[in-house]
């Protein structure tokens, strides 16, 4: 009894780390980081400043977005990511706001809605939200060359 929990304690013990190793990486890691432009043209992105300034941050659980108008960033929790093609697609969790109405700098005024939000790969260090009014123009990764 004795050498056969031994040998289970082993077997478990190798069983974890190899376990933790096979864990799949989130489909938007190649997000991961802060972005420039969107609502305007791209800054330089190569620019320090622009990591002081980012319009978007995405990390492995939620997106950030800023406002011209708002110094605060409007922080939105990621509920599902789905790999496309060419992108992902995030379906946000929903802001509970009274009413119902959420406010337009909440949401990046996409056609599927406040809570989704697509992003298309254009190159390494550039994307586009598709069909996302307040976005029209493309983000670049703040810090690549």
């Amino acid at each position: 009894m004795r050498r056969f929990l031994t040998l289970a304690s082993l077997a478990l013990a190798l069983a974890v780390p190899g376990a933790v190793a096979q864990q799949a990486s989130a489909p938007h890691e190649w997000l991961f980081g802060a972005w420039t432009g969107g609502a305007f043209p791209p800054a330089d992105n190569s620019n320090p400043r622009c990591l002081g300034q980012p319009t978007v941050l995405f990390t492995r659980d939620v997106v950030m977005r800023a406002t011209p108008l708002d110094f605060a960033y409007r922080q939105r929790l990621i509920e599902t990511v789905a790999a496309r093609e060419n992108g992902v697609e995030f379906r946000l969790t929903p802001v509970p706001v009274p009413g119902g109405r959420v406010p337009a700098d909440f949401a990046f005024g996409c056609q599927g809605g406040p809570d989704v939000l697509l992003v298309e790969r254009r190159a390494a260090d550039e994307i586009v939200l598709p069909n996302c009014e307040e976005m029209p123009f493309p983000l670049r990764r703040c810090g690549a060359p």
